[in-house]
C-alpha cells in the first residue's frame, strides 16, 4: 500500500484537488484495488459500465454520483456509496471532492446492511454499546477486509501483528493509535497506516469509531 506509515495523517489534506483537473493515486493495485481521487471543482469522470463494485469513501467536498438513466445521489464528506454493476456510472463534483475508491468483486462477500445504489455513513453502521466493542464485516475476501468498529469510552485492542497492510479510517470520537511503541491520538477525519507485521494497539479514549481496511495481497 503506497501511503505513509506509522504516522497520522489526513488523506483529505494530503490529496487536495488540482485547479480544473481530476488526480487518481493508486494505493494499492489488484482485483480489490485502493485509489485515492481528487476531483477539482466542475470536474467529471464520465460514466462508464464497470463488472464490479466500487465502494467511494468521500473525505472531503461533495460528489455527484450519476447514471445515464438521470438517478443521481449526492454524497458529502462522511458518507459512502456502492455503486451498481452493470449500468454507466459516473462522479461529477461543483465545489471540488477526495474520496477513496476500493473495487468490490462481485463474489466478495457484503454486508446486507449495506446496499448498492444507495448512500450510507459508515460510522452509522455500528452502534456503541456500554463497555464493549462492536464491529462489522463490510465487505471481505480471502485477501481483503474492510471492517467497521465501534469502541465505548476506555476500550480498546491490545497489542498484536498486522497480519497485512492496514489503513485506519476514523471516524467518530478519539482515540490512541499505539504503533511500534509509540501512542499516536487520532480523531475523526484522520488516518493511519499499519505496515504488514506491524505491532499496533488501539485504545479508545473517548466513544471511538473507525473503519479498516486490511489488505493481504
Amino acid at each position: 500500500m503506497r501511503e505513509k506509515v506509522g504516522v497520522v495523517f489526513s488523506i483529505a489534506k494530503d490529496n487536495a484537488p488540482v485547479p480544473g483537473c481530476t488526480v487518481s493515486k493508486e494505493l494499492s493495485s489488484g482485483e480489490n484495488y485502493i485509489s485515492v481521487f481528487s476531483l477539482a471543482k466542475d470536474t467529471d469522470i464520465s460514466a462508464e459500465i464497470y463488472p464490479y463494485h466500487k465502494l467511494l469513501i468521500i473525505s472531503d467536498g461533495n460528489l455527484t454520483v450519476y447514471r445515464t438513466d438521470g438517478d443521481k445521489k449526492l454524497l458529502s464528506a462522511g458518507e459512502s456509496i456502492v455503486t451498481e454493476t452493470d449500468i454507466p456510472v459516473g462522479m461529477r463534483t461543483d465545489t471540488g471532492a477526495v474520496y477513496t475508491e476500493i473495487a468490490i468483486r462481485r463474489e466478495d462477500i457484503m454486508n446486507d446492511a449495506v446496499k448498492a445504489g444507495e448512500v450510507f455513513k459508515l460510522a452509522e453502521l455500528v452502534p456503541y454499546q456500554e463497555g464493549k466493542i462492536v464491529n462489522m464485516d463490510v465487505v471481505h475476501n480471502d485477501k481483503m477486509k474492510f471492517v467497521v468498529m465501534a469502541f465505548d469510552e476506555g476500550t480498546g485492542l491490545s497489542e498484536h501483528a498486522a497480519p497485512g497492510e492496514a489503513l485506519i479510517f476514523s471516524l467518530d470520537g478519539e482515540a490512541v493509535i499505539g504503533y511500534e511503541g509509540k501512542d499516536y491520538p487520532i480523531k475523526a477525519g484522520e488516518n493511519f497506516h499499519f505496515a504488514k507485521g506491524g505491532m499496533h494497539s488501539v485504545k479508545a479514549e473517548k466513544k471511538f469509531k473507525m473503519a479498516l481496511l486490511l489488505t493481504m495481497e
